[in-house]
């Protein structure tokens, strides 16, 4: 196991060396940089004084050496200082980080706590009033977008009872109702589209496990059905229902910034967006560099609980 998590962490250096190329490269190649943002329309700016300011931010020089700049800093662990308000970026993000991660959370569990019963129920009622209402709620969870649904909930809950939740973020050690009233909308909103496909895999799976030799075996022998549901057909079930939860973590990382935006949480998605509107070059970097480690940790970390969910897989 050692010798296995050691290959994928040094096939992991790689990766993140390719990702950050890509995207020093792609932020670049956006029209303007933060000098042209801050001077605006003024034709009146000295040029002078423009490349000056360039200069100052370390916006000159070919792109080889401006990477090799900002790379240097990384190794070192410096991710440098955002363009906009020389504030470290390694503050920015890690001020960032707590409110998407709970997000991501809590999108996750309503995900998985409502949608693994639903699928196994589905599976086990297979073509009954449960099962039908079970896959047309599935199809239209992975319909809607999330944030079309995070709009919606936002009107119906201003309509209907007049309330809104709060917009100054407040930390859950801090007050527990009130972060949970912050949180509950977006959670909701995030968690839709993952509980539909957690639905729909853990039916699929229960289908196919329940039509198994052994699980057959077992109910003729005279084991409960609840037994060999949750004991036999359940956890071989799950497996790919974790690379999907695994899969999903680091999309939602990135793929929450709207329903942050709307919902007015400062989280690494809205800060993403608001430094690309900047042209943040370190922010956008260190933002995007985060997401890429935490999608590809997430991956690791699902192909290690393969091997608890099935000793199989951990002996191979």
């Amino acid at each position: 196991m050692g010798g296995y998590v050691l290959k994928r962490v040094l096939f992991m250096i790689p990766t993140m060396i390719g990702i950050s190329i890509v995207i020093f490269m792609m932020v670049r190649l956006l029209p303007g940089d933060i000098v042209s943002v801050l001077a605006g329309a003024d034709v009146g700016s000295d040029p002078e004084l423009i490349e000056q300011a360039r200069e100052q931010l370390g916006l000159t020089g070919s792109y080889p050496e401006q990477y090799w700049r900002w790379m240097s800093g990384v190794l070192q662990g410096d991710l440098g200082d955002s363009l906009r308000n020389t504030e470290p970026v390694s503050t920015v993000l890690l001020n960032a980080l707590p409110i998407t991660a709970e997000l991501v959370f809590l999108g996750l569990l309503i995900a998985t706590v409502i949608g693994v019963p639903l699928g196994v129920l589905s599976a086990v009622k297979r073509d009954s009033r449960y099962d039908f209402a079970a896959r047309i709620g599935g199809l239209i969870g992975v319909s809607i977008p999330s944030f079309f649904l995070a709009t919606l909930l936002l009107l119906f809950t201003s309509r209907v009872f007049g309330w809104v939740p709060p917009l100054n973020y407040v930390p859950i050690y801090e007050d527990p109702i009130e972060n949970l009233s912050q949180f509950i909308l977006p959670a909701i909103s995030i968690s839709v589209f993952t509980l539909a496909i957690v639905m729909r895999m853990v039916r699929a799976t229960m289908l196919e496990v329940l039509g198994q030799d052994y699980v057959r075996t077992a109910r003729a022998k005279g084991v409960k059905r609840k037994v060999v549901i949750s004991r036999h057909a359940l956890r071989n079930s799950l497996i790919p229902v974790v690379t999907v939860v695994g899969f999903e973590i680091g999309i939602l990382m990135g793929g929450s910034a709207i329903v942050e935006i709307i919902f007015g949480l400062p989280g690494v998605g809205n800060t993403l967006i608001n430094a690309i509107f900047n042209r943040d070059y370190p922010v956008v970097q260190g933002a995007t560099m985060l997401l890429a480690f935490i999608f590809i940790f997430a991956n690791l970390l699902v192909d290690l609980l393969y091997g608890v969910l099935d000793p199989r897989i951990s002996q191979e």
